[in-house]
């Protein structure tokens, strides 16, 4: 039986000001398909998935929609031609029910009527084998059970091409499962999926061919089965890439940081962390899984001294002293007066991290302006310091002296990450150091940070890829709703146990056998 063409694009290109983002791409998706849409951070995937959403409108070239031409200058267009997308960041309102965000802004000339609209959305829900309470409000839901509602704000409004962006960032091993078998269910449906990501198993599971991009052109479109993650590499990058994460075996480990019964409660009471114990070792990577919101973020900015009041211990033991130290209720700047190095590269790259006015020398001033001792600053070795990180990282900018706001994410992330590992600490925290990267420069942050590891450097790292937490860390501790719930060890556990420890409601743990050295 001939395949029939869902959606067909001739020549589109898009630019902003002398940038193309994307140029001359020709693309098409059949119905009955699930096509990933892969490329390098900054190659115009998204861009083009916004135009056949209506949110950007190309500058050349023309849509088709089940072969007819298709003007589409808005969200509203798109989804008058079935077309709808799923964005990675929600657009959901707390206090709504599921049911009441689904049919939000949708004028049919019927009257509203919220018993009708609650048993069509359980209608579409039970079809494709979603499990959804069409009344529960948004604020008590699960990641999982919001990305849902999204899903099913585009099928109630008649779409049957979906494209979803990395619609697997915030949910465990388990709920993706849960989603691709979906997923399977709406293309055997008929539908057209497009899904945007950069994880090279999911593609090679959910998908029947892959589109693939590289500096905003369409190199090839392939089948799944005829393909494997090393050749999709070598097409998005333009060269071999060699994906294996080297993990050496830990050496001269002795316990470094240790966290004993930290505690952490916002100004409305409610506990941020709960009665957190563990231990960081030197020579060792300590990974830190969670969904999104456990506390992870909570945990790393308390010890770096950028949360407020906490209860608990966290003791420093200094390699250069040998004396220990107390960092609770030390600011930053009393932390590093006490020679300890906590680097730390948090969620939040541009709000907390860096200064994006700011070029990328003044940047890696940041660091140390307060040492100055006269009128005039230094700029000599940040300037030098900033040109390596250029080279070593292969940082996409015209050069220094650029604001850092006008670096793609991607680039922003290398400058942080960059900045954060020449401060030679001895602690080195990184919230989601690869986040926005593609996967050529994930895996040289992955090996930067196996550098410091080997020079005897106590690294905690969050992540969000639970393959690459099993293959970069050495033990892995796994927080819900602000609790520890598990320690693995990296090489003999599975996804599916740090999933299950992910959502685990019984969270009484101890870390009695992780550390060393107290």
């Amino acid at each position: 039986m001939e395949k029939k063409l869902a959606l067909e694009l001739k020549g589109v290109s898009k630019y902003f000001g002398k940038l193309a983002a994307n140029k001359n791409v020709d693309l098409d998706v059949y119905r009955g398909e699930i096509l990933a849409i892969l490329g390098e951070n900054g190659c115009g995937k998204t861009t083009l998935m916004n135009m056949i959403a209506g949110i950007y409108y190309p500058d050349e070239g023309t849509i088709y929609v089940d072969g007819n031409e298709a003007v589409i200058r808005s969200p509203k267009d798109a989804f008058a031609h079935g077309i709808g997308m799923i964005h990675q960041h929600f657009k959901l309102v707390d206090v709504f029910s599921a049911a009441q965000n689904i049919i939000l802004g949708i004028n049919d000339g019927k009257r509203y009527n919220i018993s009708e609209v609650n048993a069509k959305v359980k209608t579409i829900a039970d079809k494709y084998g979603f499990v959804i309470d069409p009344a529960k409000k948004i604020h008590e839901m699960s990641v999982s059970e919001k990305q849902t509602v999204e899903i099913l704000k585009v099928l109630y409004r008649g779409a049957d091409i979906l494209i979803l962006d990395e619609p697997s960032a915030v949910l465990t091993p388990q709920e993706t499962e849960k989603l691709f078998a979906v997923l399977r269910k709406m293309r055997d449906d008929g539908k057209s999926i497009l899904i945007i990501t950069h994880k090279l198993h999911e593609v090679m599971s959910i998908s029947d061919r892959v589109a693939v991009f590289r500096k905003g052109e369409h190199i090839a479109t392939v089948n799944t089965a005829e393909t494997s993650p090393a050749q999709l590499t070598e097409m998005m990058v333009g060269k071999k890439v060699e994906l294996n994460i080297d993990r050496p075996d830990p050496e001269n480990v002795e316990g470094r940081l240790f966290v004993k019964n930290l505690s952490l409660t916002d100004t409305e009471g409610i506990k941020l962390l709960d009665d957190i114990s563990f231990v960081a070792n030197s020579g060792e990577i300590l990974g830190i899984a969670g969904i999104a919101g456990s506390g992870q973020r909570e945990l790393l900015e308390s010890i770096a001294g950028l949360s407020g009041h906490i209860e608990g211990e966290i003791i420093y033991h200094n390699p250069k002293t040998g004396e220990v130290e107390s960092l609770r209720d030390k600011n930053p700047v009393q932390i590093r007066e006490l020679g300890v190095r906590l680097s730390f590269v948090p969620e939040d790259r541009l709000g907390m991290g860096l200064v994006g006015n700011m070029d990328l020398v003044d940047n890696m001033m940041l660091r140390s302006y307060s040492k100055g001792r006269s009128l005039f600053v230094d700029r000599k070795k940040p300037k030098s310091l900033a040109e390596r990180i250029v080279k070593d990282l292969q940082v996409a900018t015209p050069g220094t002296g650029t604001p850092v706001r006008r670096l793609s994410g991607g680039n922003v992330q290398k400058v942080l990450v960059g900045r954060e590992i020449a401060a030679s600490p001895t602690v080195l925290m990184a919230a989601y150091p690869v986040r926005g990267l593609d996967i050529n420069s994930s895996y040289t942050i992955y090996n930067l940070l196996t550098e410091q590891k080997k020079k005897g450097v106590a690294v905690i790292f969050v992540g969000e890829d639970l393959d690459v937490l099993v293959e970069l860390c050495d033990r892995i501790m796994v927080i819900c709703a602000g609790k520890i719930t598990g320690v693995v060890d990296g090489r003999s556990t599975t996804k599916e146990e740090i999933g299950l420890l992910m959502t685990k409601t019984d969270t009484s743990y101890s870390d009695s056998e992780g550390g060393k050295g107290e």
